[in-house]
C-alpha cells in the first residue's frame, strides 16, 4: 500500500477502473494522493504489481463484511413425514452427515396430516431415531416432541 510498494513500475487502474497501463510506481502514487485516495496492490504481476487506486479504509471494511457473512453457519430444514420410507430416510440422513461435517446446522421437522395425528408416538420414535443415527457427527441443540423438531448442531 503506497509507499512500501517496492517495485519500480505498476500497471495502474485508477479510482474509475480504466486501466492505465504501465507507469512508475512514483507517478500513481503522486496520481492517488493528488485524489485523496490510496494506492493499493491488487495482485503480484510477473513484470509489475498490479495497483489499483481506491480507499483503502473502505475495501478493509467490505472485506471484513464478507468475511462475517461467509462465517455465519447456515441451517438446513429437512421435513419428513411419519410414513417415510427406508431409502428416503437414509437419503436424508446422509445428506445430514453432509451438511453437519460442512458446518451447517440441521433442523428435521416431522409433519402430520389428517389421520396422521394419530400416530404421534411413532413420529416422536422416527425423531428419537433422527437424533440417534446424527449423534456421532453432531449434537442435539434443541428436540421438542411436542412440535416435532429436532435442531442438530456440528459436534
Amino acid at each position: 500500500m503506497n509507499s512500501q510498494i517496492k517495485s519500480p513500475q505498476v500497471f495502474l487502474i485508477d479510482h474509475e477502473n480504466n486501466n492505465r497501463g504501465l507507469i512508475d510506481t512514483r507517478e500513481a502514487l503522486e496520481l492517488a494522493q493528488s485524489i485523496e485516495l490510496d494506492l493499493v496492490v491488487v495482485s503480484e504481476g510477473k513484470e509489475a504489481p498490479v495497483a489499483k487506486i481506491l480507499n483503502y479504509g473502505k475495501l478493509q471494511y467490505q472485506k471484513k463484511k464478507r468475511q462475517g457473512q461467509s462465517a455465519r453457519p447456515t441451517v438446513k430444514e429437512v421435513r419428513l413425514r411419519p410414513n417415510v420410507g427406508v431409502a428416503d430416510y437414509n437419503l436424508r440422513i446422509e445428506q445430514a452427515v453432509k451438511w453437519l461435517n460442512k458446518g451447517d446446522s440441521v433442523k428435521f421437522v416431522i409433519r402430520l396430516r389428517g389421520r396422521e395425528h394419530q400416530y404421534r408416538e411413532q413420529a416422536g420414535e422416527l425423531l428419537e431415531r433422527i437424533v440417534t443415527a446424527l449423534s456421532q457427527v453432531g449434537k442435539v441443540q434443541s428436540l421438542d416432541k411436542r412440535s416435532l423438531i429436532a435442531q442438530v448442531i456440528p459436534a
